[in-house]
C-alpha cells in the first residue's frame, strides 16, 4: 500500500512523454536577410503581352496539356488541311486538261472547309474568355503590367491568330504545292497576287470570326452557351436571310445579313470571282462595309463588356 505523504508517480504514459520531450530547445537560425531586387529583364507591357498570346495559343492547342485537350483542336485543323492534300494528289496524278476542270479556285476552297471555319470559330474564344472569368484569372492578368485594352489586344491577337491557320493556312499550301506540281500560277508575278489575295481574304475572314466569337464569349462565362450560340447564330443568320429572299421574294440585300456567308463571298470578291451571290446585284463596297460594321459593333460590345466588368484581383 503507497505511503500517502508521498506525491503519486505520473501515470506510465506521460512519463514516457517528458521523458522523450526532455532536453534543450531547438535553435532558430536566419538564413536569409533583407530584400534582394530582381536582376532579371524588365519586359514591361510588351512582355507581358507577348506572354499573354503565346500561353493562349498554347491553351487553346491544348500544348502542355493533357491529351484529350489535344484531340479536338488538331482534329479541326487536319480537317481544314484534309482538302489540300487530295486536291494536290489529283493534280499530281491527273493531266491538264482534267484537272483544271477538277480542281477548285482558291476562294471556292472555302467552301470544302465551311464547316470546320465555324466550328472552330466556335470553340477558341470560349476556350480563351470564358475560362479566365471563370476561374478568376482575368484579376491575376489585370495584376500584371496588363490592363483592360492590353488584355483584349492580347486575346484578340491569340484568337485570330489561331483562326488564321484555317484561313489562310490551307489555300497557301495548296498555292505553293500547286506550284511546285507545274499546276499553280505561270509566272512568279502571278504567284505572288495569288499569294497577297489568300492572306487577305484569310486575315478579313478571320477578323470578322473573331470578332463575332468574341462578342458572343463576352456575353457568357460558360464555355458550351458561348459556342452553342456562336453556332447558332452563324448557321441561323444564313438560314433566315435566304429564308426571306428566296422564300419571301424580299430586297436581295438582305443576304448582308448572312453572317455564314459575309466573309466567305468577300474572298470571292477579293479573288475577282463570283461567289454564290452572283447575280444578286449586292456591291462589292457594300460587302466590304457591312463585314466591316459587324466587326466594329462587335469590338464595342466586347469592350463595354469588360469595361463595366468588375474583377477581383
Amino acid at each position: 500500500m503507497s505511503d500517502p505523504s508521498q506525491p503519486s508517480a505520473p501515470p506510465t504514459g506521460i512519463a514516457t512523454a517528458v521523458t522523450a520531450n526532455a532536453g534543450p530547445p531547438a535553435e532558430a537560425q536566419i538564413y536569409e536577410q533583407g530584400y534582394r531586387r530582381y536582376d532579371g529583364q524588365r519586359t514591361g507591357v510588351a512582355g507581358a503581352l507577348k506572354t499573354l498570346v503565346t500561353q493562349s495559343v498554347r491553351a487553346v492547342l491544348g500544348i502542355g496539356r493533357g491529351a484529350r485537350h489535344k484531340v479536338m483542336p488538331f482534329a479541326v485543323i487536319i480537317f481544314a488541311f484534309t482538302p489540300t492534300v487530295v486536291f494536290v494528289g489529283v493534280a499530281a496524278l491527273l493531266p491538264g486538261d482534267l484537272e483544271e476542270g477538277f480542281l477548285p479556285t482558291y476562294a471556292e476552297y472555302y467552301g470544302f472547309i465551311s464547316a470546320v471555319l465555324v466550328l472552330f470559330a466556335a470553340l477558341v474564344a470560349p476556350e480563351l474568355l470564358c475560362t479566365d472569368r471563370r476561374t478568376g484569372m482575368l484579376g491575376v492578368y489585370l495584376a500584371s503590367p496588363l490592363d483592360r485594352r492590353s488584355y483584349l489586344l492580347g486575346k484578340t491577337l491569340a484568337i485570330a491568330s489561331i483562326l488564321a491557320i484555317v484561313t489562310i493556312g490551307p489555300p497557301l499550301l495548296l498555292l505553293i504545292a500547286l506550284s511546285l506540281e507545274d499546276a499553280g500560277p505561270e509566272t512568279w508575278s502571278e504567284g505572288l497576287r495569288l499569294g497577297l489575295r489568300i492572306i487577305a481574304s484569310g486575315a478579313i475572314m478571320s477578323a470578322f470570326y473573331a470578332g463575332v466569337s468574341m462578342a458572343v464569349s463576352a456575353t457568357t462565362d460558360r464555355k458550351a452557351a458561348a459556342s452553342a450560340t456562336i453556332l447558332g447564330l452563324l448557321i441561323g443568320s444564313a438560314a433566315v436571310t435566304n429564308g426571306l429572299v428566296e422564300g419571301g421574294d424580299l430586297d436581295r440585300r438582305l443576304l448582308l445579313g448572312d453572317l455564314l456567308s459575309l466573309p466567305s463571298e468577300l474572298a470571292f470578291r477579293i479573288h475577282g470571282e463570283e461567289g454564290d451571290w452572283a447575280g444578286r446585284d449586292i456591291p462589292t463596297p457594300l460587302i466590304w462595309l457591312t463585314l466591316l460594321a459587324v466587326i466594329a459593333v462587335c469590338a464595342a460590345w466586347v469592350w463595354d463588356r469588360y469595361r463595366r466588368m468588375l474583377v477581383r484581383r
